[in-house]
């Protein structure tokens, strides 16, 4: 039976923070005089089937500083526990009401809007528990423009469930690890041009922050534009499956 999505309130949670060890403080780091967060919130408020976001932030006293970007700019945000981002995913679903959560990573400047859409439009015509488009496993998206989307009840269901530390702090790692237990769905761009599994566009190292930069890229620019910069740029690589 597939998922309808009509009167269910749909929320993209962003996962932000400024303690990572490979690339610290990288939210608020500019590209093109523009942090990365409002790189990813701008763009995902292009998404035309979600009806809020929510930035969760670790609450320690380095993310005061995000939590006061964000708000100085009217975008809603919320803290919970640093390493427990699981707790911390389900108390922003909670704040917000969502029925269906849309879980983003703030490491994905380049997030696109429609992507989501698509996300949501198949989650809500699929026979599934979770579906993803942000990563090119088993499916020829580009890694940085999609999401991941699940139930409240099911995020619920993981919180109770989930014990392990690398399930705490990776929120979903439940579902993956429990694979035969979920039914896990993903889909394939339907243009030529967007099957692009080769393609890296998140922001995870100094070197992914360094390429980007680079790049002549605007915040408002369309998923072609995207593709067709980095494609020239970042070597084709075959895809890990």
């Amino acid at each position: 039976m597939s998922h309808s999505i009509r009167r269910r309130k749909v929320v993209a949670v962003v996962q932000a923070r400024l303690g990572s060890s490979r690339l610290p403080l990288k939210s608020l780091l500019c590209l093109r005089d523009l942090p990365v967060i409002d790189w990813v919130t701008r763009r995902l408020a292009q998404a035309r089937r979600l009806d809020g976001i929510m930035v969760a932030v670790p609450d320690t006293e380095l993310d005061q500083a995000l939590l006061e970007h964000l708000r100085r700019r009217d975008v809603p945000c919320m803290a919970g526990p640093e390493d427990d981002v699981l707790a911390r995913f389900c108390l922003a679903a909670r704040q917000t009401g969502a029925d269906l959560v849309v879980r983003v990573c703030a490491d994905n400047p380049l997030i696109w809007g429609e992507a989501v859409d698509r996300l949501v439009e198949f989650y809500a015509a699929a026979d599934c528990d979770y579906a993803y488009n942000h990563v090119p496993r088993q499916n020829r998206w580009p890694d940085g423009l999609g999401a991941e989307i699940l139930s409240r009840d099911l995020l619920e269901r993981l919180n109770a469930e989930a014990v392990q530390a690398s399930q705490r702090e990776h929120c979903l790692n439940y579902i993956w690890d429990n694979a035969d237990s979920f039914r896990i769905a993903t889909f394939d761009p339907k243009e030529a041009w967007l099957c692009r599994p080769d393609l890296r566009l998140d922001l995870d190292r100094p070197d992914d922050f360094r390429r980007l930069a680079l790049l002549p890229l605007t915040p408002d620019m369309d998923a072609r534009a995207i593709v067709d910069i980095c494609g020239k740029v970042q070597p084709q690589i075959a895809p890990a499956l």
